[in-house]
């Protein structure tokens, strides 16, 4: 995939191009949900992923970053959706989202799922909606269980 994102941005998934090293400096040091993420475990979850990197057309400068973990034919989660802090307010955000949903569509997937806890506005654009029966949905927590309510 090679896409034209917005005017002065492509999106592409070509692994070859990623910037490894800002991809993890920005979810290590800039994201609530990787903070202090190590950089193998960012390298292990960027082989086992559908990678998708906004570029600056001119430049080819790295301007944001999303994975995608899918097996291509029944579910697909989309993660660590990365817009750089210098780019933000463009509808870049967006428009990777849109361009992720695009490409993931032929697949025929039962459903795109995502987890935010800030950015549902740039979601919703797209048609996310929040889950229709969470009471069917479970998590196993192997590492940290998350909130639990009381």
């Amino acid at each position: 995939m090679n896409d034209h994102a917005l005017d002065g941005y492509e999106i592409s998934t070509d692994p070859a191009r990623l910037d490894a090293d800002r991809v993890h400096h920005w979810l290590s040091t800039d994201s609530y949900w990787a903070v202090d993420r190590p950089r193998g475990l960012q390298d292990r979850a960027v082989a086992g992923s559908l990678n998708f990197g906004l570029y600056e057309s001119g430049s080819g400068r790295q301007a944001g970053y999303a994975r995608v973990v899918t097996d291509h034919a029944t579910f697909a989660w989309l993660c660590d959706v990365y817009i750089c802090r210098d780019d933000r307010g463009k509808g870049l955000g967006t428009a990777l989202v849109e361009a992720i949903a695009d490409h993931m569509t032929p697949c025929g997937l039962s459903r795109l799922t995502l987890a935010t806890k800030d950015a549902h506005g740039v979601y919703e654009k797209v048609g996310f909606r929040a889950l229709v029966s969470p009471e069917q949905w479970m998590t196993l927590g192997l590492i940290d269980p998350g909130p639990v309510e009381i």
